[in-house]
């Protein structure tokens, strides 16, 4: 069996958001992928604020066999680095044979934007025309493009720390045909926003739930840590609460903290993705509800986005 590399441009062009968002709700409706719990490794580094090696396996019996391996340097980010390096190794899943090695920064930010536009498909109100997008990583864009594939949306704002790294962002998104600007006031953004999308690598919340208008959906993406941090306890507090997976995101710090200080306890969060997939629970109750979707991010995503990549890349 021959190994084939696959780059970001190929993984990019393999994984169109409409079929990427179908696969991935595949995935989650079949009994047919497992993964255990991911392994999340603290590397310590003199002087300066640890790195993370996370590990994430999943497998399709006979069929398939992955795992991402991921470095999570934050101290890159002084230094003009991305924070976040990763690798996919797909396996075949009768002979154990390696077949792909992926590219892991773009599968992960492709199927990290396609899993929020899965859960906004439920949870955002139907008629979102405004997205706010916080961060200007390499997740950003994605956010934008694959919101913009389930929801109509009219507007786009991009808000950073860094206001070059948020125009740059929205200059490259309104290139590519979205309505897209940057956001220069954070609190008046989120409080006109039908949709926050968060992909930071914060330690203290950014998100003031005092500020989200009724019938906000809060998506929150960069906090895997239990001490990071990308909302504040009142949003976590007013919102019907929903997961990728319950047991992944009950360890990042949006949920980690309030459920140890006591602002809620583990029975507020209502549903995984899962359940709003195949239709166990509804998602959005009524059209004033805040609903908050944490994601923590799952293997069997990654692996849905491998072969949806290689499958096209086989024929």
């Amino acid at each position: 069996m021959a190994m084939r590399f696959l780059d970001a441009d190929q993984i990019r062009s393999a994984t169109p958001w409409d079929e990427l968002i179908d696969a991935i709700a595949d995935v989650l409706a079949s009994d047919a992928v497992k993964s255990p719990e991911r392994q999340v490794l603290s590397i310590e580094q003199p002087d300066r604020e640890p790195a993370s090696l996370l590990l994430m396996p999943a497998w399709a019996t006979r069929e398939a066999i992955g795992i991402k391996a991921v470095t999570y340097f934050p101290t890159n980010a002084a230094v003009a680095l991305p924070t976040v390096h990763a690798a996919y190794l797909l396996f075949d899943g009768k002979t154990g044979e390696l077949s792909a090695v992926l590219d892991g920064d773009e599968l992960t930010a492709r199927r990290t934007a396609a899993v929020s536009a899965l859960a906004a498909k439920t949870l955002a109100r139907g008629d979102s025309s405004r997205l706010l997008v916080i961060g200007t990583g390499r997740l950003a864009p994605n956010m934008a493009h694959a919101h913009a594939t389930v929801l109509p949306l009219q507007e786009i704002e991009i808000w950073g720390r860094d206001p070059n790294a948020a125009a740059a962002v929205a200059q490259q998104l309104a290139a590519e045909g979205l309505p897209t600007t940057a956001a220069t006031a954070l609190d008046k953004a989120i409080r006109q926003a039908d949709i926050i999308s968060c992909a930071t690598g914060a330690t203290r919340p950014i998100v003031r739930g005092e500020l989200m208008a009724p019938g906000t959906h809060l998506d929150l993406v960069g906090s895997f840590r239990p001490d990071m941090r990308e909302a504040d306890d009142s949003a976590i507090a007013r919102a019907a609460l929903f997961a990728d997976t319950i047991p992944g995101a009950v360890k990042s710090g949006d949920l980690a903290q309030p459920l140890a200080n006591g602002t809620i306890a583990e029975t507020a969060i209502k549903a995984d993705l899962r359940s709003l997939v195949t239709g166990v629970h509804p998602g959005r109750q009524s059209p004033e509800e805040l609903t908050i979707f944490k994601s923590a991010g799952f293997a069997a995503a990654d692996l849905a986005t491998a072969r949806l990549a290689t499958h096209h890349h086989q024929q």
